[in-house]
């Protein structure tokens, strides 16, 4: 039983370590465990046995413990899912938003650097070019030039990402210029050290690099049309660039997919922007996730290359696969970011072939389930149509997402430390268990 309330100006009301925890809501090892954190002060009770705490103190703690936990992580009643607080993104009825501005609108007039501003600091900046340090361009070259041949966009850019942290002795430096900073001169770092689309040979890429290489530095064209020479061999037409920089600015955030939650995570343990980024470059490989439009592609291929999607979407059933291109967990109706890049994809002619796939495979696949086509399927008919690779969708992706993991690096900076901290439900053998022989 507690104690009785004191009178006004009466001796303290002290709480047992038992009573501290049930108010708590915790065990009595986590009781002691605030007590070595600083969180909570104790005494030694009468006589000498047991701790005993300021009553006033531990529901003060508790009341901390309510709002923190209402206000920042926790898990939902319905869904038992994380929900992290954010001012970044809103998904509802079928549209998202960036700081409560249509993420479509912002991303169909305003350049992909434009809108990375508006997720960073909530002010526009018209005509914001980002430009790489020549230092940093150079470190993160040669060590995607070390790379084998085979290696993949995430591998690239996570290797680049790390060699321009090591260029950068302000890295730790965590406060949101320092961080803003970071981000203005990591995403052209990244896309200034990915090879030129042309050559196949890494000899090859490193000759055809050097003029490129003389231009970059003083290259102040938006970030879309410096990717599009990493991306495709061809010349850019109007339209193309126009659809690429419009997939980047689209692709900026959207919400806590996998590979944010990571960047938050390495965020929480106070991780510099660098090291964040590489947390969520770590987890776009995923075919689930940033790989999706990979597979996309090839998919749109394999219907182009046989005139029929019914076949291809039957291999894919068989094999046990899921349609890449197809449905989203947060839209149950059309996904917004493909509805607007198939407006623009249906006025370039060339993307015609692979626009007829794209409907072919929807429309097949609607006798199997009713599903929209996402965002992966409409970047595969704009990789397929501009000569570019099945993995550009990939970095497309990471280059875009870079600026929405700064973003969430950036609010979880101001957050508690190591508050994405979650509990293990352990469901193994109950100790105590004899040694393994």
């Amino acid at each position: 039983m507690r104690d009785q309330e004191p009178a006004p100006g009466g001796p303290e009301r002290r709480l047992s370590t038992k009573e501290a925890a049930e108010l708590l809501g915790v065990k009595p090892e986590t009781v002691y465990a605030y007590v070595s954190r600083g969180q909570l002060s104790s005494r030694r009770g009468s006589g000498g046995r047991g701790s005993t705490f300021d009553a006033r103190e531990v529901e003060a703690l508790a009341r901390r413990n309510r709002r923190e936990g209402a206000a920042t992580s926790g898990t939902s009643g319905a869904g038992g899912e994380l929900a992290v607080r954010t001012r970044l993104t809103l998904i509802e009825s079928d549209r998202y938003y960036f700081r409560g501005v249509d993420a479509v609108d912002l991303a169909t007039r305003h350049s992909y650097e434009e809108v990375a501003e508006w997720l960073w600091t909530g002010r526009m900046r018209p005509g914001s070019t980002f430009t790489a340090p020549a230092g940093s361009v150079a470190v993160a070259r040669r060590a995607v030039d070390a790379l084998p041949e085979h290696a993949a966009p995430a591998d690239l850019l996570r290797v680049a990402t790390i060699a321009a942290a090591t260029a950068d002795p302000l890295r730790f430096d965590l406060s949101e210029e320092a961080v803003l900073g970071t981000a203005r001169s990591l995403i052209p770092t990244l896309v200034a050290a990915l090879p030129p689309a042309a050559g196949d040979r890494r000899d090859d890429r490193r000759d055809d690099r050097r003029e490129i290489r003389r231009d970059d530095r003083r290259d102040q064209a938006p970030l879309a049309h410096r990717l599009w020479t990493r991306l495709s061999p061809r010349d850019a037409d109007e339209a193309s660039l126009r659809a690429l920089e419009t997939a980047l600015a689209l692709l900026v955030d959207h919400d806590l997919a996998a590979s944010t939650l990571a960047v938050r995570v390495a965020a929480s343990a106070r991780a510099h922007a660098y090291a964040a980024v590489t947390a969520g470059l770590g987890v776009i490989e995923g075919p689930l996730h940033g790989a999706a439009s990979g597979l996309a592609h090839r998919m749109l291929q394999d219907v182009l290359d046989q005139g029929d999607a019914g076949p291809v979407i039957a291999d894919e059933l068989r094999a046990g696969r899921r349609i890449p291109g197809l449905g989203h967990r947060l839209y149950p109706g059309e996904d917004p970011r493909a509805r607007a890049l198939f407006a623009l994809l249906e006025g370039m002619p060339r993307a015609e072939p692979a626009l007829l796939a794209a409907r072919d495979v929807v429309d097949t696949a609607a006798r199997h389930a009713p599903l929209h086509a996402n965002v992966d399927l409409a970047l595969a008919v704009l990789t397929a149509s501009c000569g570019m690779p099945p993995t550009a969708g990939e970095t497309i992706f990471a280059v875009a997402r870079t600026a929405g993991w700064i973003a969430h690096a950036l609010e979880e900076y101001g957050e508690r430390p190591l508050r994405m901290r979650p509990s293990g439900l352990y469901t193994g053998p109950r100790p105590p268990q004899p040694l393994p022989e």
